[in-house]
């Protein structure tokens, strides 16, 4: 009978162990990543556009958690140290890191980097392409990371000099305003991923542009919205349309901006957070220094002075041209030059009877450093999406621009 009933106690027990052991609910979760809220990493902790996506958090015993963090080009944390350390797992673009007292170096997808605990440290985008990266950290009594004072621009700059990631003359200072105005300078005028192909930003920007163009609300509105999820700002979206007034004239530059308000209260109400982005940083003068100022910005873009019969027969739309469009719109550095010619091609192209103005605007794209295979891009983009036409417009005007380039004309 001994045996039997020690059988009888050994099941009853191992089934009781099962029933306890056996958790309640899911043992493989997937959190899809449209569930997942969107938010702008808090300015006091960054500099910058950053936005954090797709959190996590490990269910106890285990203390990780992280998220994945997306930051446009000059976007950097703050100094900041882990009291378990930190991961980082490098998703996309080109960006830095460095350890207080440590040169900088630069990371790019795939690279792994492991921060120890109590490290002094920052990491960034570069100045010229956005960075994404898995960040993750433990928990030490509740609490993974503590946040110290923000990296100074000047540290910024020398350490982004120092990894090749932005090259100045050895005659000028990182740290001096030649070298911050260098910055300035190549963050309006230096192609902004540092490749032969568009951003998906990059992207949108002629889709929306020629939409606007023919006043197609249900495609601008697709495109807007494709935009925003590559992570362009409200304020780049605004500064779009406003400038496309010049091009496409003001009852559709408004009704744009209309549409885009809507798409911006229709995401707010799905729970996307988009990011605001910033206002111009610097103040745009008035007078005959805008008129100065504004012709150097389009003697730059154009290549050359600008001059012609039409200009000899009616000079005040070159003076308005000159204060107005190159003066007070393309001064606003919130909005980088490429961008600006990349919405301006794809207005054009849309618009029959402009083929002279695109062929110039092609030829100023290659001055402003976008490359001949993204413009191509931008010609399959318009085929596929946009107008089979505007295409055809498009792809004229690059080859004419291309072929005058090849022969040193402007």
């Amino acid at each position: 009978m001994k045996l039997p009933l020690c059988l009888a106690l050994c099941s009853t027990a191992f089934a009781a162990s099962a029933q306890t052991s056996t958790p309640s609910g899911p043992l493989v979760e997937v959190r899809a990543a449209a569930t997942s809220p969107v938010n702008i990493a808090p300015s006091e902790n960054f500099t910058g556009v950053a936005r954090i996506s797709s959190p996590f958090e490990a269910k106890p015993p285990a203390r990780a958690g992280g998220a994945t963090v997306s930051f446009e080009p000059g976007a950097r944390t703050a100094w900041h140290t882990h009291p378990l350390g930190q991961t980082l797992i490098v998703t996309a673009g080109v960006g830095l890191v460095q350890q207080q007292g440590q040169t900088a170096q630069a990371i790019r997808p795939g690279d792994v980097v492991t921060i120890s605990p109590n490290v002094r440290h920052w990491h960034g985008a570069s100045p010229e392409s956005p960075m994404a990266h898995v960040a993750i950290a433990e928990k030490d009594n509740g609490k993974s990371v503590d946040w110290l004072e923000k990296v100074s621009d000047n540290d910024y700059l020398a350490a982004s000099t120092s990894t090749g990631l932005l090259a100045l003359s050895p005659a000028v200072g990182a740290s001096s305003p030649a070298g911050q105005s260098a910055l300035a300078e190549r963050s309006m005028t230096k192609p902004s991923n540092g490749s032969e192909t568009l951003t998906a930003k990059q992207q949108a920007m002629p889709l929306i542009a020629s939409f606007v163009s023919v006043s197609d609300m249900p495609k601008l509105n697709a495109a807007l919205n494709q935009g925003l999820d590559a992570g362009m700002t409200v304020s780049e979206s605004k500064e779009i349309l406003v400038q496309l007034y010049a091009y496409a004239g003001f009852p559709r530059s408004l009704n744009a901006l209309g549409e885009l308000l809507k798409v911006v209260e229709a995401r707010k109400q799905r729970g996307v957070q988009d990011a605001l982005g910033r206002e111009p940083s610097r103040a745009v003068v008035t007078g005959q220094e805008l008129l100065k100022v504004g012709k150097e910005n389009q003697t730059k873009i154009s290549g050359g002075p600008v001059r012609g019969p039409v200009f000899d027969f009616a000079p005040v739309i070159n003076q308005f041209l000159q204060a107005h469009l190159f003066g007070d719109v393309f001064e606003r550095d919130n909005l980088d030059w490429q961008s600006r010619e990349l919405a301006t091609v794809g207005a054009l192209a849309a618009t029959p009877g402009a083929e002279a103005q695109l062929r110039s605007h092609m030829s100023a794209s290659l001055r402003v450093g976008l490359s001949a295979a993204q413009l191509r891009q931008l010609t399959e983009l318009l085929a596929q999406r946009g107008d089979p036409e505007a295409a055809k417009r498009a792809v004229a005007a690059l080859q004419q621009a291309l072929a005058a380039a090849s022969k040193g004309k402007t």
